[in-house]
């Protein structure tokens, strides 16, 4: 029975105590020295991979973390899931999987192999373990359609939660936006068509067109001046970033029909690995619907805009009556604002090009400064242009006939669509280069009836304009009268 007699005395608690303490603080002092040791020939990475195995082994199970990555984010896409499904497609050598689904777009070159659901992946990330997996689980609507949600599970031990959100994750998302570069088929967007890929409001088609800077019948110097500025510009992020301007570049294509002004673009789509959106303004009736146009396009993209200087009438802002005026029809200005106005900044790393075959009868607004970056003539065939046609379609470098041939060319206004027609008519050398003389000669003896016929166009249409002109000055004029006249009226009165 325990009696106060019993009771261990202050000086024995005391001493007691100290003796613990004292253990205590050695022992502290040996696990940091171990630890200190470890440092030195362990690296951490290592470290952290033997404690991640550990605790798969001994760990109690409230250690383990679990990340929901839902496929969709409210009405949206989950950009994360989006990224975790394109990385993994590169993970399904893991040992750990049994079962792969494996499926293939009508319009994709490749095979798609993807782990099924409810299969593992584990992986190491500087010394971390993690493991996904897909769940999938069917939903019961009510209606005659089913409904799938889909999910990832990510988890790994609890103490590496920093190292897996700052790290991991962050990693995931840039390597999935290599990955789809690195396998990403070009696309054709328009409106009003309704591809297999569709992307909202714009419908997709792959784009196959073969057109490189190595098949371009352009200047040599022009063409090396384009592919340098493009060059430039992929490579400015952190520079438009400090100059405080949108991250896009504006290109005008201007010249005769036939130049080459779609085959350039085609060349830049292939040469930056950027999709294309062939915008028909026709199409397009309203300043906010354009908007809601080129808010949905995706950046690493180019805008085309062809034929801007007929595809339709545009109205001035000083036109419009008002705000709500300019709202509800395509203004000019509504147009600009996208191009470097505040609607410019929406969306990075874009070209925005317009084509024109007559660079003169652009509004002087589309002209200024800072708007279009640089503006690229489209010339007819040059004695150079030729000779690169000639070694695409012929396959020669050289040829007697073609000191004739260039002669004529510099004599006549020619557009390398023509020659390309004329080299396409016989497999023939020998045909399709003397075919080619015969056409230039019949081409040099009818200028003087063509430009005729085109000076009574133009002529034509001065006069018009100028009809057009004079109707305006002449009810500017009334205008500026009648008011004049209830002026002196109303003097009168007063008098």
């Amino acid at each position: 029975m325990f009696s106060l007699s019993n009771m261990p005395s202050t000086t024995t608690v005391f001493s007691a105590y100290s003796s613990l303490t004292a253990s205590s603080m050695l022992v502290r002092a040996v696990v940091n020295e171990v630890k200190g040791i470890l440092n030195l020939f362990i690296p951490e990475a290592i470290q952290r991979k033997i404690v991640s195995k550990l605790g798969a082994l001994y760990g109690h199970p409230n250690s383990e973390l679990i990340l929901i990555i839902n496929e969709n984010n409210g009405c949206t896409i989950n950009e994360m899931y989006e990224a975790s499904e394109v990385y993994l497609r590169t993970k399904v050598a893991s040992p750990s999987l049994a079962r792969l689904a494996v499926s293939k777009h009508q319009r994709e070159k490749n095979l798609t192999v993807t782990a099924e659901k409810d299969q593992d992946i584990v992986e190491v990330f500087e010394g971390v373990q993690v493991k996904w997996r897909l769940i999938c689980i069917d939903n019961d609507s009510g209606s005659n359609r089913r409904e799938e949600q889909k999910y990832y599970e990510l988890s790994f031990h609890k103490q590496f939660k920093t190292i897996v959100l700052g790290s991991y994750l962050p990693y995931v998302l840039r390597r999935s936006k290599e990955i789809k570069e690195e396998n990403k088929s070009l696309k054709l967007y328009s409106l009003g068509f309704y591809g297999d890929d569709d992307n909202g409001v714009w419908g997709s088609t792959n784009l196959n067109h073969p057109s490189t800077f190595d098949t371009l019948a352009m200047d040599t110097n022009l063409k090396k001046e384009v592919l340098e500025d493009l060059d430039r510009f992929v490579k400015r992020r952190e520079f438009y970033k400090r100059v405080g301007k949108p991250w896009k570049r504006g290109y005008l294509l201007y010249g005769p029909p036939g130049t080459g002004k779609s085959s350039l673009i085609a060349a830049m789509a292939n040469y930056l690995n950027f999709n294309i959106y062939d915008l028909e303004l026709a199409n397009v009736f309203s300043n906010s619907e354009l908007r809601r146009l080129l808010v949905a396009t995706r950046n690493r993209s180019i805008l085309v805009i062809e034929d801007i200087d007929c595809s339709v009438e545009l109205k001035d802002r000083a036109t419009s009556e008002g705000p709500s005026d300019r709202d509800s029809q395509l203004t000019l200005s509504g147009l600009l604002n996208f191009i470097d106005g505040l609607w410019s900044s929406c969306g990075d790393e874009r070209i925005i090009v317009f084509t024109t075959n007559y660079k003169d009868r652009l509004d002087p607004a589309l002209l200024r400064p800072g708007r279009m970056d640089m503006h690229i003539h489209m010339s007819y065939c040059t004695p150079c242009g030729f000779k690169l046609l000639a070694s695409n379609y012929l396959q020669i470098q050289s040829d007697p006939c073609f000191e004739e041939i260039e002669n004529l060319i510099r004599n006549v206004n020619v557009t390398p669509a023509e020659i390309a027609e004329e080299l396409m008519k016989s497999d023939d050398v020998r045909t399709s280069l003397e075919g080619l003389i015969n056409f230039l000669q019949k081409k040099k003896t009818e200028p003087c009836d063509k430009s005729r016929a085109e000076g009574k166009k133009e002529d034509h249409r001065v006069a018009e304009k100028q009809k057009t002109t004079n109707k305006k000055e002449k009810k500017r004029k009334q205008a500026g009268y009648k008011k004049e006249t209830t002026g002196k009226k109303s003097t009168k009165k007063t008098r």
